[in-house]
């Protein structure tokens, strides 16, 4: 099932590679290119995405829509 994120949109907005995301985020660039695609993701996996774009737990509904 496909779920909508803003990952790309944000990642590009804030001139970040895939792999310098990965890497602040601490998973794999495989892992980035699967969530941009809207491939699942464990719930960990997006809080760690989250943080690594400079949001907050809080304001998840700008990055993911569950």
């Amino acid at each position: 099932m496909k779920t909508k994120n803003h990952v790309k949109k944000i990642r590009v907005a804030n001139l970040m590679s895939k792999a310098e995301l990965a890497r602040l985020a601490g998973v794999s660039p495989i892992t980035i290119d699967r969530i941009e695609r809207g491939e699942e993701c464990r719930m960990e996996t997006k809080r760690k995405i989250i943080l690594a774009l400079g949001f907050s737990l809080a304001e998840k509904d700008k990055v993911f829509q569950d």
